[in-house]
């Protein structure tokens, strides 16, 4: 379906800045001094191509616990419900693995946890509010 690579931030920041600012920004409302942080330099970011088209893009940042943290997992409006935010995930997944993380956390926004559940993460803790969304913690263990 779609072609996933695992690069650095300077490797994947002009294509993947592109579609995180207009899904978190433009269509969420993100503030946008909120969408760029500290952990994008020392992240692993898959992207997702459709042919040269980079449609999709998300984050692992590696924790010093030995447990991962996916993150900015962002979709192209228009190549939604195609199966491109799961092939991210197993990326990063595999990806994980690959590096002995044991475990991957994500902040989910509520209406995305159905999404989370198919793939195997498990919601704990309460909702709270990440930048004016809904937001509740997942986890996956690794095998």
């Amino acid at each position: 379906m779609c072609t996933i690579l695992i690069k650095t931030w300077s490797q994947a920041i002009s294509e993947a800045l592109p579609i995180r600012t207009a899904v978190f920004i433009r269509e969420q409302g993100v503030p946008e001094d909120l969408e760029l942080d500290e952990f994008d330099e020392n992240a692993d970011h898959a992207l997702a191509y459709i042919g040269l088209a980079c449609v999709g893009t998300a984050r692992l940042i590696q924790l010093s616990d030995g447990k991962g943290q996916i993150g900015r997992m962002a979709v192209l409006e228009p190549y939604r419900r195609r199966g491109i935010g799961a092939e991210l995930l197993y990326a990063l997944m595999d990806h994980g693995k690959a590096h002995e993380i044991s475990a991957l956390k994500l902040h989910a926004q509520v209406l995305a946890i159905p999404f989370y559940e198919k793939l195997g993460f498990q919601a704990y803790g309460d909702i709270y509010d990440e930048a004016g969304i809904p937001h509740r913690n997942m986890i996956l263990l690794l095998q």
